[in-house]
């Protein structure tokens, strides 16, 4: 590494591992990378989902060693941002020690909790928010409450592990369903009826490009990072990977394929949904950033893939000869009931099936277009709600499958961009701190820095199916509606 290279270190703390990616910010690239995995704590009660954050920190630690071992300078580094899973409860007492293990966002030991909250705020709060874990521990473990001196979420205690600072990052503290979305602050009405003495728990908040601090000498111990290197203020995974899938300016979806899928855009003003299924959160770079999470994508099709017991490639090369629609052939795809529409007690359901129709490549195309028909359902309700939408950014697994970007590309009736890097949360993380480094906050600097760092694929633009698809898409809402009694 040269003595004039510019570099920022991003880090993602996921529910199943770590990865860390250090970016040359001159080359532009990303220069090396680092991964850890962890596991559940397992022997719980049913419905509960923990990890203890010193696990989180464990494996940050292993990946800095990584990028070390890469020819990474840790002590050149000039800035580091942290990006995490939302929604976890981590308890920190007055020593900075951790109370217990983080009660994660799949915890469902707490829907009591959730109820009981969503009749005192007259609003739904959602079980996986950090509201009832809150409201959980005071109820279930009022010793590790009063022992509590700090509530964090698991990024903020990342950025603490660093700076030795305590705080809360905007974006982040907006899934907490204690926090008021417009004003961008805790919300005070909430806290209180909350209860348990929570307010004066509660951290500072910050918010990029401010930083949550710098490496301080206990950090430094820890990390190998310099003392004093900035810490950006960070966020959670879903607002840093809108950062590094390049949403973060208005007209830009960012849409993740995995076992379930999210898609998430910038907004210049917030976007309440009075349905509740568009999500309300804060962006980490500015703006809002509303979301909605589908439970049924890649896990839908890797189904039909094991029961066919053929591989993808060849499913995909059968599908492409199967016309857009499947003929009529209609696949609801609530596998697992579904958040977006509210069906969680649905199942799934096809219709429309003739004779010798039950061959591989049109079941696996019914699969796609289904699970993308449901999607595109959601992103309506983006564009309704006054959110626009112009071009789709593309990761997770699915994004590999060259059919189903074509598919949703003449589905939104957009073009599709998949993205070339893999890790778009620890990606964004990075991105936010070479931002917060920079003389120019503004969001067009924003822009210059994520169109250098975001590479995209092919785009992919709508081809001459887009009319085909419209009529598949009347056709598949008109099921919802027959089957489910679900309204656009």
């Amino acid at each position: 590494m040269s003595a004039s290279q510019r570099l920022v270190v991003g880090i993602d703390v996921g529910t199943q591992g770590t990865k860390a990616v250090a970016v040359d910010l001159d080359q532009a690239k990303v220069i090396a990378r680092g991964s850890a995995k962890y596991d559940l704590i397992t022997g719980l009660p049913s419905g509960a989902a923990e990890q203890h954050p010193d696990s989180w920190a464990d494996a940050v630690q292993d990946c800095l060693r990584q990028l070390s071992e890469q020819g990474v300078a840790l002590s050149a580094v000039q800035a580091v941002g942290v990006s995490g899973q939302q929604h976890g409860l981590v308890l920190l007492d007055a020593e900075g020690s951790v109370v217990r293990p983080a009660k994660l966002w799949c915890d469902t030991s707490t829907t009591k909790e959730a109820d009981v909250l969503s009749a005192r705020f007259g609003a739904p709060v959602p079980v996986g928010y950090t509201a009832s874990k809150v409201l959980w521990i005071q109820e279930h473990e009022p010793e590790s409450w009063e022992r509590t001196a700090t509530v964090m979420l698991p990024h903020d205690f990342i950025n603490f592990k660093l700076t030795s600072r305590r705080t809360m990052e905007t974006g982040d503290a907006s899934g907490t369903g204690f926090f008021d979305i417009k004003n961008r602050q805790f919300d005070a009405r909430r806290v209180a009826l909350i209860g348990g003495d929570l307010e004066r728990r509660l951290p500072p908040v910050v918010e990029a490009p401010e930083w949550s601090g710098q490496v301080s000498d206990e950090g430094s111990a820890w990390s190998g990072l310099a003392v004093g290197t900035p810490v950006a203020a960070g966020g959670g995974d879903n607002m840093m990977s809108a950062i590094g899938a390049g949403a973060a300016a208005p007209g830009v979806v960012v849409i993740s394929l995995g076992t379930s899928a999210t898609a998430f855009a910038h907004s210049d003003c917030p976007v309440i949904d009075t349905e509740g299924l568009i999500a309300p959160f804060c962006g980490s770079s500015g703006g809002w950033l509303p979301l909605l999470c589908t439970m049924n994508a890649t896990g839908v099709v890797e189904e039909v893939r094991a029961a066919l017991q053929r591989d993808h490639a060849e499913l995909t090369q059968l599908a492409s000869k199967i016309e857009p629609g499947c003929g009529g052939m209609i696949w609801l795809p609530f596998h697992m009931g579904e958040r977006v529409p509210d069906l969680p007690e649905a199942s799934g359901t096809i219709t429309g099936i003739r004779q010798g129709w039950l061959e591989p490549g049109r079941l696996y195309r019914a699969a796609i277009e289904a699970v993308s028909a449901n999607l595109c359902w959601g992103i309506d309700r983006f564009r309704a709600l006054g959110v626009p939408i112009h071009e789709a950014r593309l990761v997770g697994g699915g994004s590999n499958n060259p059919l189903w970007n074509q598919i949703l590309a003449d589905m939104l009736d957009a073009t599709i961009f998949p993205m070339q890097e893999p890790e778009s949360g620890a990606l964004g993380a990075a991105i936010q701190a070479a931002w917060s480094l920079g003389q120019d906050h503004s969001p067009e600097a924003l822009g210059q820095v994520v169109e250098s760092l975001t590479p995209c694929g092919t785009p992919v633009t709508p081809s001459g199916q887009v009319e085909a698809y419209r009529a598949f898409r009347k056709d598949f809402d008109a099921g919802l509606t027959r089957h489910y009694d679900v309204t656009g």
